[in-house]
């Protein structure tokens, strides 16, 4: 089953195409890449996913319902979540409350103050920051503070998570742990489409990936298909 389907998309920010006639698919449970140079249009993309930004031209569908022209809360709470490529907290407020608020503001039906703390504290444990739960987001390491994020995202109920370089800035160690992470949250039954430049996390967790140049989709498939592309090595993979 198709969760998200996109025909034509195309965004212009003045006389550039940010994005041209770009069609996209990611199915239901898989754990879809999203990669390209730069510039290419990949933040853009999940901007009109979100309803960050207005498209230009073409349809943007989730479950088969047209979500383009939706605000984003709306498409929130139809059940699409996000994280940021720059962190978006509430740095003073302490991870709790960080998550508290999508819990109460996010999801698809409203949820009891006493049902969003229950679900909130779940959501803490599960991405790994029960023991830091009262230090406020501003004190955290950044491998935490975006995991803060992805658990406010999650609070959300979303069926489908738009991750934006959840693993920029990380090392090593950090970066198994995030695949980690995102393996359990498909596990949950959640579908993740996903914006990264660490190679070895894209490869070795998607099913399938796309990629951007320009604003034009030159590639779409399995990692192999992928890595093994002429022009995707060209213009973004390298030798």
């Amino acid at each position: 089953m198709r969760v998200l389907e996109g025909d034509k998309v195309t965004k212009y920010f003045g006389g550039l195409a940010a994005l041209s006639k770009v069609d996209f698919h990611v199915d239901k449970g898989e754990i879809v890449g999203l990669i390209g140079p730069n510039g290419a249009g990949k933040t853009t993309l999940f901007n009109l996913i979100s309803g960050a930004l207005p498209l230009k031209s073409g349809v943007i569908n989730f479950r088969g319902e047209k979500i383009s022209g939706l605000k984003p809360h709306q498409i929130c709470k139809r059940g699409v979540s996000r994280t940021f490529q720059s962190i978006k907290i509430f740095g003073n407020m302490p991870v709790f409350q960080n998550v508290l608020l999508g819990a109460l503001f996010g999801t698809p039906t409203a949820m009891s103050s006493a049902d969003a703390a229950k679900e909130t504290a779940k959501l803490v444990e599960f991405v790994g920051l029960s023991a830091v739960s009262a230090v406020p987001v501003k004190d955290l390491t950044l491998v935490n503070q975006k995991r803060v994020e992805v658990a406010r995202a999650l609070a959300t109920e979303p069926q489908l998570l738009l991750l934006d370089e959840l693993m920029a800035g990380l090392n090593s160690t950090e970066v198994a742990e995030s695949m980690e992470l995102v393996t359990a949250i498909r596990d949950k039954g959640i579908t993740i489409f996903m914006i990264e430049h660490v190679m070895k996390a894209i490869m070795n967790i998607c099913g399938r990936i796309m990629v951007l140049h320009h604003g034009e989709k030159i590639a779409d498939g399995t990692p192999k298909e992928v890595a093994t592309s002429k022009k995707v090595i060209e213009v973004y993979l390298g030798e």
